[in-house]
């Protein structure tokens, strides 16, 4: 499903996890939600994942565009 995509779509899914990985312990940081496990682990799973993610649609992006 997602390698018929548009590259720039998968960069930006990418994008928007690792932006919701740096949101949520902020949000812990400043004691607006609490800190548990789960949200920790999420935050975690979201960074690496956003990061995996983003880094295949720069792949993509490069395969589609080489000359």
């Amino acid at each position: 499903m997602i390698s018929s995509w548009h590259p720039w779509k998968i960069i930006l899914l990418g994008i928007i996890m690792m932006l919701i990985s740096i949101a949520l312990p902020l949000l812990m940081v400043l004691h607006l939600i609490r800190s548990t496990f789960f949200l920790n682990f999420l935050a975690f799973v979201l960074s690496v994942s956003g990061m995996l993610i983003g880094f295949i649609g720069m792949v993509f992006y490069v395969k589609l565009n080489r000359r």
